[in-house]
């Protein structure tokens, strides 16, 4: 058992409008993403299942095929392997929680967020 507390968390800077806190447990990874109006997670994917709450703010997830405006309090469900893009369509902060682990965010293996040209 282990009690957490996200302001005693590194807030990492990712690119100039996106930043995060993480925690990993065994199994799981969960994170607080903090995107300011304009801010771009270029499409990527990866193995993981990801639930996407929207606590602030207003995000545009666009998929292959469809596209979804996610607001507070509205929680997007992401299949594992399935592209994705997200833009923030104002200042906001996402509680994502990832299954199982994100290992590529443990290995540094993240640049898709590191360099906010590619992918958008």
């Amino acid at each position: 058992m282990q009690v957490h507390r996200w302001t005693s968390i590194d807030h990492e800077v990712m690119s100039p409008k996106i930043a995060r806190r993480v925690i990993h447990s065994e199994r799981m990874t969960t994170a607080r993403i903090y995107l300011e109006k304009g801010g771009v997670v270029p499409r990527h994917s990866h193995d993981n299942e990801q639930i996407s709450h929207v606590i602030e703010g207003r995000l545009l997830f666009e998929f292959d095929d469809q596209s979804f405006e996610v607001g507070a309090g509205e929680v997007m469900e992401i299949a594992p392997n399935e592209p994705h893009k997200v833009t923030a369509l104002e200042d906001s902060m996402a509680m994502d929680v990832f299954g199982p682990v994100r290992t590529d965010w443990l290995s540094g293996d993240d640049a898709y967020l590191r360099n906010p040209s590619e992918g958008s």
